[in-house]
């Protein structure tokens, strides 16, 4: 951008001094033709005045001798035949008119010929003398009107033809103004093209000064010496470059986060792999293009406002703390980091975003949120009813019956059972993610727990008018569990499907061979409302819960996820979920029959 603007500027500057040279020529010669054409017609005017005077001095005398011998009254018609004999041989004359030395008129030819006395330019006088007693005595005067005509036309001859020699002047001088800056031009568009050559790379490019002459050959001639010089360097360097290079560029492309590199001009220059699959674009999308230009999801622009702010604030202060925001693509929360670049001489040369991938940490900081909500609320409650009914019984216990008393402690009993498993609940959690925790595994058969838990959910289940069935594969075989680990998924699982089934439903438990026949599957099928498919994946993470008009149940969120560590990393299994909307849900998991002999950590 940068190179286009200097030889913009340096052609229209060379433009303006041909024109200006040519405009002071034009000025200076127009002034030495107006300075020759004014003296040359004022010498002409200074001639033909003299030619007056000549003319009207040797009338004096013609016309003394004309009327010397002739009398007073044929004067006139001497001196009347005299001038227009005089007048009609000679154009340039307007008028002829002779005084007596009184002044009086004696004749004038402006009577005869007044339309040529009507074109009179100059006039001249001259007395009439003649000799008398040895004394020249004046007997009168002559008076002589020119018309200028002869001025006239010398003087546009003489204009025409200095127009014409200047003209040609000019035109001359132009024309070799013109020749010199057509063949210096053309000299530097040789250089020029040689300059072109080597910033595309071509090092080593020489150029031809047969044709050129002076400082632009020695020019021509320092350019091949430098241009061969870099071709040495580029033969003895480049293998090095491209190493560094194509290191530069495989760690940049190999960065898990996304990194796009764009110029003082905006102009995305550089992006790595990851930052294409954040932004869901390729290299002919986004390369070369405006980094303001890119929309998210909802057609917003991202990043305009942001990168207006970075350039509204110092670099210093940006070095020092760069500048971050997040923006949404596609459901994903991406982190965006704008820190200025400059070279190792601290000149600015544009900016890197970093972009980073937080939608995991997003979505757990907002099920962290909900879980301490949760759990606040799910503390809450049982801790309210216990000291409500505990605080009754203190005080008025003498005033209830027997059995008043027995309805009081099952509440408090079934309170501190719920209080109990939220508590259990949590330090499980705690313990299991804390990564020091041993499993020892027996081989078990796990009917007998099945079992063993459907009929201590039966009291919880006879609340809602809720029963079981239990669909039991036979002679299944023992397999290496740790009992109280499963027993507690169990209880996970079918006291989750007692919450969330309607009175008098129906939970089927199963157990049986997977179709994998390594495994062994355990199900529990409810009756409920059922879960979205887009929560089905999730349904298993920490704090996750499922919340809307038709899924109220409260709950700490960790019961499924403290069953995944259990099943997957405790015992080598998987868990999974069946469930449509309005069609209940299924839940369950599947334990390897042999697994891999080794002690299991979390």
């Amino acid at each position: 951008m940068d190179k286009k603007l200097d030889k913009k500027i340096s052609i229209s500057t060379q433009n303006k001094l041909i024109l200006l040279g040519l405009v002071v020529s034009t000025v200076l010669i127009i002034g030495l033709a107006f300075f020759a054409i004014t003296n040359i017609q004022q010498k002409i005017s200074e001639v033909y005045s003299g030619f007056g005077e000549i003319l009207t001095r040797t009338l004096a005398i013609e016309s003394v001798e004309v009327t010397k011998d002739v009398q007073d009254f044929e004067k006139f018609s001497a001196l009347q035949s005299h001038s227009r004999s005089i007048i009609n041989s000679n154009n340039e004359i307007a008028f002829i008119e002779f005084k007596d030395a009184d002044g009086k008129v004696l004749y004038s030819s402006k009577n005869d010929y007044p339309e040529r006395a009507a074109k009179t330019k100059i006039t001249s006088s001259s007395q009439m003398l003649v000799n008398k007693d040895g004394a020249r005595t004046n007997i009168g005067t002559v008076l002589v009107g020119l018309s200028g005509g002869a001025t006239k036309n010398i003087s546009h001859a003489t204009r025409n033809s200095m127009l014409v020699v200047f003209t040609v002047a000019w035109l001359v001088f132009t024309l070799v103004i013109l020749i010199n800056t057509i063949l210096i031009t053309r000299e530097l568009s040789i250089l020029h093209h040689g300059v072109k050559k080597i910033t595309t790379g071509q090092f080593g490019y020489t150029l031809d000064d047969k044709n050129t002459s002076g400082e632009i050959k020695e020019l021509i001639q320092a350019f091949n010496g430098m241009s061969l010089r870099l071709h040495q360097y580029e033969e003895q360097n480049i293998d090095q470059l491209t190493i560094e290079r194509n290191k530069f560029e495989a760690v940049l492309m190999s960065i898990v986060n996304g990194v796009v590199v764009c110029d003082n001009y905006d102009n995305v220059v550089l992006v790595n792999n990851a930052a294409k699959k954040m932004l869901e674009v390729d290299d002919a999308q986004i390369l070369n293009t405006k980094i303001q230009m890119y929309c998210d999801t909802d057609g917003e622009l991202c990043f305009k406002e942001k990168i207006e702010q970075f350039k509204d604030t110092p670099l210093d202060v940006m070095e020092n703390k760069p500048l971050d925001f997040n923006i949404e693509i596609d459901g994903r929360v991406i982190k965006a980091v704008i820190s200025p670049m400059f070279t190792k001489n601290q000149d600015y040369v544009g900016y890197v975003i970093v972009l980073i991938d937080v939608t995991k940490e997003v979505e757990i900081d907002k099920m962290k949120s909900n879980f301490i909500s949760n759990v606040s609320h799910e503390l809450r409650t049982p801790v309210t009813v216990l000291r409500t009914y505990i605080d009754t019984l203190y005080n008025h216990s003498a005033d209830f019956d027997e059995k008043t008393n027995k309805e009081f402690f099952e509440v408090i009993n079934k309170e501190a059972a719920r209080l109990q498993k939220m508590v259990n609940d949590i330090l499980d959690f705690s313990r299991l993610e804390a990564g020091s925790v041993k499993v020892e595994k027996d081989n078990t058969n796990i009917i007998p727990l099945i079992e063993s838990e459907i009929q201590s959910m039966q009291i919880l289940a006879e609340e809602k008018h809720i029963t079981f069935s239990l669909i039991k594969e036979p002679d299944l075989p023992e397999i290496p569990i740790h009992a109280d680990s499963i027993v507690r998924a169990l209880n996970n699982l079918l006291s989750n499907a007692i919450k969330y089934s309607p009175e008098n439903g129906r939970i089927k438990v199963r157990a049986e061979i997977a179709r994998d026949p390594n495994f062994i599957e355990v199900s529990v099928e409810d009756q409920g409302c059922g879960i979205p498919e887009e929560h089905q994946k999730k349904i298993f993470e920490r704090f996750y819960r499922v919340e809307n008009n038709t899924h109220t149940v409260k709950g700490t969120g960790l019961g499924l996820h403290l069953v995944k560590i259990t099943i997957e990393k405790h015992h080598q299994g998987e868990v999974f979920v069946k469930s449509r909307p309005g069609e209940g849900s299924t839940f369950g998991f599947r334990l390897p029959i042999h697994p891999v002999e080794e002690t299991e950590e979390v």
